[in-house]
């Protein structure tokens, strides 16, 4: 992880096109401003995270609702 510091107005570059510049700072919060290009996702950490988890549990139900299915089959036999 690369660590810099930077003050309100200045900012850093990733590649050719993403430009971070700080906005605002205070006690315990940094205000960050993003510009990227449109095809570029950018997503907070705890947002990405959900969103995974999200994914994994739409994965997942399919085959739990499938076995329910079979199960209530079974007892109606």
């Amino acid at each position: 992880m690369l660590v810099i510091t930077r003050k309100n107005g200045e900012g850093l570059r990733i590649g050719e096109n993403i430009r971070i510049t700080v906005v605002e700072t205070a006690k315990d919060r940094v205000k960050i401003g993003i510009d990227a290009p449109s095809d570029v996702r950018i997503i907070r950490n705890e947002l990405f995270d959900t969103e995974r988890f999200n994914i994994q549990a739409a994965v997942h139900k399919p085959a739990a609702d499938l076995l329910s299915i079979i199960k209530n089959q079974q007892n109606e036999d």
